[in-house]
């Protein structure tokens, strides 16, 4: 899940780098209730009282690469009203012959597309006795990619928006942000219809109880990370009965209100702008100087300057601070990037070159070299938090937000606050609301967390791990966002061994 931001969202992060190896701290043990010689469950495609339709519709799976399968299914758009309009998902997979199972998968955002994650990620993310066990599914969610997606504005108009200087905390910007928020919120609504009003998460996992039944599987296993694991979590909920083997990294904490939510993770990513000031300052190539704190001063005023002059990248494109703002966050998902973020901030600082940070704001928003946009996360990350999470949108909650935000995180504070705008200018009523989810009768469920991980702050996965009726914590000792698939062989090996042989870690255990 990324920082909510008040125009464009921080784009959510999932890179498959191998860091060093590091051993556990503790050993496994075997789960009798889902070890891998224990009888499989008989396909269970029972549909809740109107949906049997939906249940029980075939999977036509067809070529679209070399290695991947593609279908659809179709899901009431609305679930209090199956009988009414139905929408859209689109699924892939990796097939492979020997596979003991399916296992769903999701790559956060909201709006991250479990397509791309299955087509592009996976190789290199799972490990490949993973892949050898496994048909790997990925589903765009609802509102996503190719599912029925929430459109918005062109791709002429969203790079317009991205290059206004408009800052929220300043009083004689706001006026202007709040129409460009309504104009937006107009053309969202316009070109997306009723949809829009039904992208939440609780929909979203209740399409997934749709795929596992007409996968044929009497139980789901998954893999969520992010936001994911938020979706996965509420499936948990909705149908413990269902849940299989589940793994949730870089979990969010379903109780939190939305303003707890930002405010932890300002603080998260401010910790790790100190982490990452240390490393530059240590390369030799810093275009700061002094101590840790003396270098942190130094990027606060340089922020100050781009938002009284933005920069220009050598295409022409203006870069004011949102997006200055979007591209600097981006390499602090994973600290094996911070010496790319070192050589943007020294091009930057030094040079006046800012092509590199517009890159990496670029690869966030999911934008080609051509101008066109690869996906619509940046829209339906708007829509899909918007509903889940109700917030305060009045000027004076608004304000008291930001104050805390840059009391707590004087870096990046400020740039966090007023998503209270965007969600206002939608005008909908949020759906979901903070609450425990607890999944009571559920297998065991394994949650991840990274003690250094700015996004998803490790609290929140000990907070999901004790809400869960059935759960356990496995701990990564490390920076970054999420852990499988970045972290190293003990994070790797913990997990195989529970969704392959359904050995769940021992409580404790810390990698």
């Amino acid at each position: 899940m990324p920082a909510r931001s008040p125009m464009k969202r921080l784009a959510a992060v999932g890179t498959a780098m191998a860091l060093g190896l590091a051993g556990c701290s503790s050993p496994t043990a075997d789960s009798p209730s889902s070890a891998s010689n224990a009888p499989k469950p008989a396909p269970n495609t029972s549909a809740p009282e109107g949906l049997e339709t939906f249940y029980t519709q075939s999977l036509d799976w067809e070529k679209c690469g070399s290695v991947i399968e593609c279908a659809t299914i179709q899901v009431p758009m609305d679930y209090d009203n199956p009988e009414g309009e139905s929408i859209e998902l689109a699924l892939n997979r990796r097939a492979v012959d020997g596979a003991t199972g399916n296992i769903l998968v999701n790559p956060g955002g909201p709006g991250g597309s479990g397509l791309d994650m299955v087509s592009s990620t996976v190789p290199s993310m799972f490990s490949d006795d993973l892949q050898r066990a496994y048909n790997v599914i990925g589903f765009d969610p609802r509102g996503v990619g190719a599912s029925s997606p929430i459109t918005c504005q062109s791709a002429a108009e969203t790079d317009k928006g991205r290059q206004e200087n408009l800052r929220a905390w300043v009083p004689e910007d706001q006026h202007e942000i709040i129409e460009s928020a309504e104009d937006y919120a107009a053309d969202c609504a316009s070109n997306t219809g009723e949809l829009l009003d039904h992208v939440d998460t609780e929909s979203a996992a209740s399409d997934m109880d749709v795929i596992r039944a007409v996968l044929g599987d009497a139980q789901l296993d998954y893999l969520g990370v992010s936001y994911g694991t938020f979706l996965g979590a509420t499936y948990a909920d909705l149908f413990p009965q269902n849940v299989g083997r589940f793994v949730l990294d870089g979990a969010m904490d379903p109780s939190l209100p939305a303003a707890e939510v930002t405010l932890a993770q300002a603080v998260g990513f401010e910790k790790e702008i100190d982490a990452w000031l240390a490393s530059c300052l240590e390369s030799g190539n810093c275009p700061f100087t002094g101590t840790v704190e003396e270098a942190k001063v130094q990027l606060q005023q340089f922020f100050a300057q781009v938002e009284n002059e933005p920069m220009t990248a050598s295409d022409g494109r203006v870069v004011p601070i949102i997006d200055f703002v979007n591209g600097f966050i981006l390499p602090l998902y994973d600290d094996a990037s911070w010496s790319y973020l070192t050589d943007a901030m020294n091009a930057a600082v030094n040079d006046g070159n800012v092509d590199i940070i517009l890159s990496m704001a670029d690869l966030s928003a999911d934008r080609q070299s051509d101008g066109t946009y690869a996906s619509n996360s940046s829209d339906a990350y708007v829509a899909i938090d918007c509903l889940d999470r109700p917030t305060d949108s009045s000027q004076e909650a608004m304000q008291a937000e930001a104050t805390e935000l840059m009391r707590a995180a004087p870096t990046l504070g400020k740039y966090l606050a007023y998503s209270g705008i965007a969600c206002e200018a939608l005008d909908f009523e949020s759906t979901g609301k903070p609450e425990v989810l607890d999944a009571k009768g559920s297998n065991e469920i394994l949650v991840i967390g990274t003690v250094g991980d700015p996004a998803t702050p490790y609290k929140w996965s000990e907070a999901l791990a004790k809400q869960l009726d059935n759960a356990t914590l496995l701990t990564y000792e490390g920076h970054g966002h999420t852990a499988y698939g970045r972290s190293n062989e003990c994070i790797t090996k913990a997990v195989d061994e529970y969704l392959i042989d359904g050995k769940v870690p021992e409580a404790g255990t810390r990698c």
